[in-house]
């Protein structure tokens, strides 16, 4: 992969068979990468990314002003969210089958006596995926029929990154599991962002116009997704 220096700002450049170029700043360390077509030419893609550079700035400062957590222990009374809301976590040893219990403002975290720190973090992980793969069909039903388009298969992952991603010849979407404790207005805009692109591949301006016209506020989901706090180790699977 080359780099671009952009004073103190490295970017990433990853030359892919496309048509045209696409910068992206990621969470959470506000890294930059810029994919280009294999033809371009190193000094268009540098010239692209200079009148991109107040952007660019703009982005990286929301990131590195966004609220971080502590890690997490998985121990009693530590603040966990879902759908956006802040619960405190109640753990609970029994000698049964673990799970996962969701109360008014607890999370009740059911598990053998002795269980670890990881055991405890993947039995919550585990609901959270299934919460997620019970609301992520539900989105894409209703956006199908907005969008006339189909999608055949949608999945959950752990995402560095990336929110969620589009397979365009399978017609299959991922979405980060982190989503899961995010609030549900992110979590259906980044499904529709999925979902624009089985309508257009790239990020130009056909697919903001899509995403004006399906979902106007989206803006205003995607700011919230920066201000809705993160764990410092949500990022360093």
């Amino acid at each position: 992969m080359e780099q671009l220096k952009l004073g103190n700002i490295t970017v990433d450049l990853v030359q892919k068979n496309i048509k045209n170029m696409h910068l992206s700043v990621y969470p959470t360390t506000g890294r930059v990468r810029i994919s280009a077509p294999y033809k371009m030419d190193l000094d268009t893609v540098r010239a692209f990314a200079i009148s991109k550079l107040s952007w660019i700035k703009k982005q990286q400062t929301k990131i590195k002003g966004q609220e971080r957590e502590a890690p997490r222990e998985f121990i009693n009374m530590e603040i966990h969210y879902f759908n956006g809301t802040r619960y405190l976590l109640k753990v609970i040893e029994h000698e049964a089958v673990p799970k996962v219990v969701l109360k008014h403002c607890i999370i009740e975290l059911f598990v053998r006596p002795g269980t670890n720190r990881e055991k405890r973090k993947a039995v919550l992980e585990k609901w959270y995926r299934q919460k997620l793969k019970e609301i992520i069909p539900v989105l894409i039903e209703k956006w199908e029929t907005k969008m006339n388009v189909l999608v055949n298969e949608f999945g959950v992952k752990k995402m560095k990154t990336r929110w969620g991603t589009c397979n365009l010849k399978a017609k299959r979407i991922w979405l980060n599991l982190e989503l899961a404790k995010k609030p549900a207005q992110c979590l259906e805009f980044i499904v529709v962002h999925e979902m624009v692109h089985l309508l257009e591949r790239n990020h130009n301006d056909r697919f903001i116009s899509l995403l004006d016209k399906f979902m106007p506020e989206w803006k205003f989901y995607k700011d919230e997704l920066i201000r809705v706090p993160v764990r410092r180790d949500d990022w360093n699977y």
